[in-house]
């Protein structure tokens, strides 16, 4: 199956509307920055200054997600009450708070200031920045945009751990707390450059009707001509993924900001083939996902959701039983690309089928299963790990809850029809 050609991409981008570019050059930015910073540079620099603590480690994402619960189902609320791009310039100035707080970080305490901020403004920045996005692209050709959205995301997720790489080459290639704190400034200083954006966005220049939610409902399950009928179907497509995805975010938070440290106590790798292993992730995540939508074209959204996600839970389950590190490479890349390759998929499907007026409620709960839970799952994981290292129970934890999540999508694959515009 061929991938789009450079014409479809030129034409592509000529089309997007402008808070759509926006949203692309937000993430762009972002992205690298946290390739940078965040993931196995954060998790790896706190292990250290909190003395080798898996606990301690757990509990920094917990603040993350108490931040969230602050405020993300408020921010969905007001979102859907007032202008978004008014939130997202408010959420901007938190976000910089936060970014200043992590730069002056040389304590655990002075980390969870900086992650409670972020926090802050992840609760305070999704909702809107979903809802714009919904808002902004035309209904029933929405997963093709979704997908490259993801697909510049991991691509700029990427190019963080390959920077890091050049970094480790002149600083040292060993982990210790002053190199690790020279990489984060380095992507700090990309992240503060990516909340100017957010001052740009303009509720105005979104599409009107065009991008208004869908039956999407198949006819043949339910009679087109009674709006019941289409309502209660819409509604149980957004609960099961709602469900799902809090089950999955769940089961992640357990394990993806402990990886870092599997890597480096089970496997005995050093900075640099961390980051090699972080980066191709993304890389391969993101053509994933454009496979997965194209693929979707063909089988459906909701079937290729449940595939992705099934082939994942089994590598995650074959790498509970510590791989030779030459075949749990591959399967920990196969892992990642495919569990993510189906969040642009249950997106699409969610806005597709919200009306406009409650996006930015069902965003904010989007939100706490990927930000909330994540974060608080991992304080769960950090003690099932413990002071021992025993990954291999957090590693079974999550594949079982992957499993109930996965199974879920089942429930809605009859009442998902294929999208009509898409190509």
């Amino acid at each position: 199956m061929n991938l789009y050609t450079r014409r479809d991409i030129l034409n592509t981008i000529k089309s997007l509307n402008y808070n759509v570019k926006l949203v692309f050059t937000f993430s762009i930015l972002q992205s690298i920055g946290r390739g940078i910073w965040m993931g196995n540079i954060l998790s790896s620099y706190i292990f250290l200054i909190a003395n080798e603590s898996n606990e301690l480690l757990g509990l920094t994402s917990a603040i993350t997600g108490l931040a969230m619960t602050m405020t993300v189902l408020p921010a969905g609320y007001f979102s859907d009450r007032f202008p978004r791009d008014r939130i997202l310039r408010g959420a901007s100035i938190v976000g910089f708070i936060g970014l200043v707080c992590a730069l002056l970080a040389t304590d655990i305490i002075m980390i969870f200031v900086a992650l409670l901020f972020w926090g802050l403004f992840q609760g305070m920045n999704r909702p809107s920045l979903e809802a714009i996005f919904a808002d902004s692209v035309e209904s029933g050709n929405r997963s093709r945009i979704y997908a490259w959205n993801h697909l510049s995301r991991q691509i700029a997720m990427a190019s963080g751990p390959f920077v890091n790489i050049i970094l480790f080459l002149f600083l040292g290639d060993v982990w210790e707390i002053q190199i690790l704190k020279i990489v984060m400034i380095s992507g700090l200083l990309i992240s503060m450059s990516s909340l100017a954006v957010m001052n740009l966005f303009d509720d105005k220049k979104s599409l009107g009707k065009a991008s208004e939610h869908l039956d999407i409902v198949p006819t043949s399950e339910f009679n087109s001509n009674d709006d019941n009928n289409m309502f209660r179907g819409s509604l149980l497509i957004t609960i099961i993924l709602l469900i799902s995805n809090l089950i999955i975010g769940f089961g992640a938070g357990m394990t993806i900001k402990f990886f870092p440290i599997f890597f480096m106590k089970q496997y005995n790798l050093t900075p640099i083939p961390v980051q090699l292993i972080m980066g191709t992730t993304s890389i391969i995540t993101g053509f994933t996902s454009i496979f997965a939508q194209r693929s979707s074209l063909k089988r459906g959204r909701a079937e290729m959701i449940f595939i992705v996600q099934g082939i994942a839970t089994v590598c995650l389950f074959v790498i509970s039983f510590y791989p030779p590190i030459i075949i749990l490479v591959p399967i920990f890349l196969a892992r990642g690309s495919l569990m993510n390759a189906s969040q642009p998929l249950s997106r699409s499907i969610l806005m597709d089928v919200v009306p406009k007026r409650n996006r930015g409620k069902v965003n904010s709960l989007q939100a706490l299963a990927w930000g909330m839970f994540w974060n608080f799952s991992a304080a769960i994981g950090g003690f099932l790990i413990g002071p021992s290292n025993n990954f291999r129970s957090c590693f079974i934890v999550t594949t079982s809850l992957y499993v109930i999540g996965t199974l879920l999508i089942l429930v809605i694959i009859p009442f998902v029809a294929k999208e009509k515009h898409a190509t």
